[in-house]
């Protein structure tokens, strides 16, 4: 018969766990956690291209005259419609009457929803009294058309309007 045991059994034995041991660990892992984290957090500075405020307190500041230039621009009963068609995007613009709005200027400018690097300034050409043509390549995705009309360098109209490019 076999004699009962009385201590514990190391069936593999290996190094102690020392202070050395343990320091090693605790740097190691952290040292993995703080490089990882260098290099998320370069990444995610480097590509954002996002929408930004270049300065809130300005931004709070024009608040008011954009209030303002808002309801001017709906006293005016103006009416503009654009048309989109691959590679061409048509303006036309009427005001309260009916008739083709003459003397204006207009600027088309294509702003990305999420990255600010890929917005484009399109280049308006006349067609008629109150109707502009562009015909610039536009890439397809979802973009807000910005349309704005102006006289004499000041803007009596602006509209924001989200579309899609196929």
């Amino acid at each position: 018969m076999a004699s009962p045991v009385t201590g514990p059994i190391d069936e593999h034995p290996g190094r102690p766990v020392t202070g050395r041991t343990v320091l090693v660990w605790f740097v190691g892992f952290f040292g993995v956690v703080f490089v990882a984290n260098f290099f998320l957090v370069r990444e995610a500075l480097t590509t954002f291209g996002g929408v930004e405020t270049e300065s809130s307190y300005q931004a709070g500041l024009l608040f008011r005259q954009e209030s303002e230039a808002a309801a001017a621009q709906a006293a005016r009963h103006w009416s503009v419609d654009a048309h989109i068609e691959p590679g061409r995007i048509e303006v036309s613009a009427k005001d309260a009457q009916g008739l083709p709005i003459v003397g204006t200027e207009l600027a088309l400018t294509l702003h990305h929803p999420t990255d600010r690097r890929y917005d484009e300034k399109l280049t308006p050409e006349p067609v008629g009294p109150g109707r502009w043509r562009v015909s610039d390549h536009i890439a397809p995705g979802q973009w807000e058309l910005m349309i704005e009309l102006s006289r004499n360098g000041e803007r009596q109209f602006r509209s924001a309007n989200r579309i899609l490019v196929k």
